[in-house]
């Protein structure tokens, strides 16, 4: 399946509802799961990842649960199957069996967790049995996935024993942590956090109803929308000024970006102001997935950059920095790679844009959501496996369409 993108108008302008928080609805399933009195979750997100963990959930008889790339599943399913009474096998897709999870998996067997590795050792599938596990004080490394220190902390309240946590090197993504940590708070979950150790007592959580706000992430392609076009408007609805997300640190980046930003009383309103920076660099470490928009919004306006932060791109769906490298390759952009965790263009070239570019997408939503606006600039592009962005903001297609891009299937 291939899509071809155009700009219909010069001009950009409609209200878009973004798709729900995936990041936020995750975790608030886990916890409803592990609640024992129902509560209500509103808004909550329609991605794939979502309606996976959904469906992992409502069927817990299952003795074999595929969750297919969804790693955030993966990941809090581990943890929580290991107190759920019962035998299953956890298993996802090729990509997935290539995503090690042993860090995880070394400090709930420390807990006394019965997990076994199926195939290969510290990498998924997972035959998990179920029982009750007793909290001793752990490490854990910072810098692999903030999402193992999250699935761990989620499960903590209902180990016997006091849970102590200590993280150890640099942490990455320490947002989505405190995202956690608020949410179990709000849940009536006392934590405390002193210097790089996290205390969690034995309780319970208690009900509380909640509507989910909108995805940031998500938010970003529009922000980068606005970038690029010299006289656009976008209305996103369902945005909060104080959020949980990192992510919500767009505001900030897109300021000298061309992107004006005014909050309103359904959310945010985006209009194309002047672009003022002539150089951009910035620490992703608390917020990896805005790299791949950032960096084809900044080879886009021919602004060089130098991005770090990216430890675990290259585990993600696909290995996000090699993507980008070769899918810019095809532009005529030479994008260097410094280390493992970052990147960076001097800015001496200008995109060499031909009829027939096409960009592949290699399982990964986020290299078709972020490379898509980069039409604005193309005039032309195609997308390869353009469904892909279902694993997170699944109606794209559709708003791209509301505001006036032309998408066509090939």
């Amino acid at each position: 399946m291939i899509y071809r993108l155009a700009v219909k108008h010069p001009v950009l302008n409609g209200v878009v509802s973004l798709p729900a928080s995936k990041s936020i609805s995750n975790r608030m399933l886990i916890i409803q799961a592990l609640c024992s009195v129902d509560f209500r979750i509103r808004n909550i997100s329609t991605s794939d990842d979502t309606k996976v963990l959904i469906d992992a959930l409502k069927n817990l008889n299952d003795k074999i649960v595929d969750i297919g790339a969804a790693g955030t599943s993966m990941r809090f399913l581990t943890s929580f199957f290991s107190i759920l009474p019962g035998e299953r096998i956890i298993t996802g897709s090729n990509r997935m069996k290539q995503r090690p999870i042993n860090e995880l998996v070394n400090i709930l067997q420390q807990f006394g967790a019965d997990i076994q590795y199926i195939e290969n050792e510290n990498y998924p599938p997972l035959k998990i049995i179920g029982k009750k596990l007793i909290a001793a004080p752990v490490t854990i490394r910072g810098d692999i996935s903030s999402q193992f220190i999250s699935s761990l902390l989620l499960i903590a309240p209902y180990l016997d024993g006091h849970f102590s946590l200590t993280i150890d090197q640099k942490i990455l993504s320490k947002d989505y942590i405190m995202m956690t940590i608020k949410l179990m708070e709000l849940f009536g979950i006392n934590i405390v956090w002193n210097n790089n150790t996290i205390h969690i007592n034995k309780g319970q959580y208690n009900p509380v109803d909640i509507s989910i706000e909108s995805d940031w992430s998500s938010a970003s392609y529009w922000f980068e929308i606005v970038s690029l076009n010299e006289n656009a408007s976008i209305e996103l609805i369902g945005l909060q000024s104080e959020s949980l997300q990192g992510d919500s640190v767009l505001t900030d980046l897109y300021n000298t970006l061309g992107v004006e930003v005014k909050f309103t009383n359904s959310g945010i309103q985006l209009k194309s102001k002047p672009t003022t920076c002539n150089y951009f660099e910035f620490d992703f470490v608390n917020c990896p997935d805005l790299a791949q928009t950032i960096a084809v919004t900044l080879v886009a306006k021919n602004i060089p950059f130098r991005l770090t932060g990216l430890d675990n791109l290259s585990i993600k769906e696909t290995d996000r920095i090699q993507a980008l490298i070769t899918e810019f390759q095809k532009m005529g952009i030479t994008i260097k790679k410094e280390s493992n965790s970052c990147i960076s263009w001097i800015g001496n070239e200008t995109m060499q844009i031909s009829n027939d570019l096409v960009i592949e997408t290699y399982h990964d939503h986020r290299m078709a959501l972020a490379f898509a606006p980069l039409v604005i600039k193309t005039k032309r592009i195609k997308i390869i496996d353009p469904y892909v962005v279902s694993k997170s903001y699944p109606s794209y297609w559709d708003d791209l369409r509301e505001v006036g891009f032309e998408i066509t299937e090939e």
